[in-house]
This record gives structure tokens, sequence and C-alpha cells, in this order.
């Protein structure tokens, strides 16, 4: 939090090292959101891009309040909601399928492993409402607060509450039938 106080410091002055850092430090964050809330890696990548150039924009005059990483969070989430409206607008409610994702272990067994159960949640991640699954990466993956995810969604902390706790239920039983199988 230190560091990213000083990185906006120094970015509001025009320090071009500053974005930089600031870039390299969240962008794989942001794009594992962004991928996990659009289900397609290169409209992510297009979110998380855009979100920088408002972000860009925005020097000189930016004031951290709260979690640097929270707010390109919901800035993302929010770009992420934005593009998929857009998207059903011209192209109806299906959703593209969710490009193969790899596994970073170094021992093939254990990619082997972590991508079959990559591959599971996804499918489960999937069959979520796009609410609920909003709602459940953000606290989970994000950290954010019930009532910070509230705030960006425009809805009450009860309704978060209760998208949250319906997306845990319903990944528990999509991946408890899996398992099944």
């Amino acid at each position: 939090m230190l560091e990213d106080k000083w990185l906006i410091l120094r970015f509001n002055r025009g320090e071009k090292v500053a974005l930089h850092r600031l870039y390299d430090k969240y962008k794989d964050d942001l794009v594992t959101l962004a991928t996990a809330l659009l289900l397609d890696v290169s409209a992510a990548e297009d979110v998380v891009h855009d979100v920088f150039v408002s972000f860009i924009r925005s020097a000189g005059r930016f004031r951290l309040t709260g979690s640097l990483k929270g707010y390109l969070l919901t800035c993302v989430a929010n770009r992420a909601r934005n593009h998929r409206k857009a998207a059903q607008r011209r192209h109806g409610p299906h959703l593209e399928e969710v490009p193969p994702m790899t596994s970073g272990a170094p021992r093939p067994e254990q990619a082997a492993i972590l991508g079959e159960q990559l591959d599971h949640l996804n499918r489960a991640l999937q069959q979520l409402p796009y609410e609920q699954r909003e709602t459940l990466l953000l606290r989970c993956y994000g950290q954010m607060r019930f009532a910070a995810i509230a705030n960006a969604q425009g809805v009450s902390i009860n309704t978060v509450q209760g998208r949250y706790r319906y997306a845990i239920q319903k990944l528990r039983a999509v991946l408890d039938c899996e398992a099944d199988q």
C-alpha cells in the first residue's frame, strides 16, 4: 500500500517509470479477473488496456483513497460488465467458450493435475449467473469487502451477500456432481 502511494505520487508527477511499475504489478491479476468474468482472454486484455488508458488520462489529478488494487479491480469489473452488455446487444445472450488455460507448474504431472482442476473450476464458474460469478470473483480473488462490491455493482449489501452465498452453493453442487462422475 505504501509502495502504491509512492508510485501514484510519481505517476501524478508524470514519471512513466511509475506507470510501468503499476502496470506490471497489477496486469496479471486484472487480466485474470477479466478473463474469469468475460470468458474470453482477448476481450479481457482489451478491458484491462481500456482501464489503464482511462487511468493514464487521470495523471496529475488521481487521488488514492483506498487500495489501488481494489480500485483497479472495480474498474475492470465495471468495464467487463459494460463489455458483456454490449456483446449481448450485438450478438444475443450466448457467451463464447473459455480458451484453455495453462498452468505454470514446473513438472508435467503437476501441470496435468492443476490443469484438470482448473478446467473443472472454469466449467463450474461458467454455470453461474454473471452477477454471482462477478461477486464471487471480486470477493475471493479481489479480496474486496461486501460493502465495496455493493457500491461497485450499485446494489445493497444484502443482495451481494445473497449472490455470494448462492454462487458458493451452486459451485459446491456442480463440483460435487463432477466428483461423483
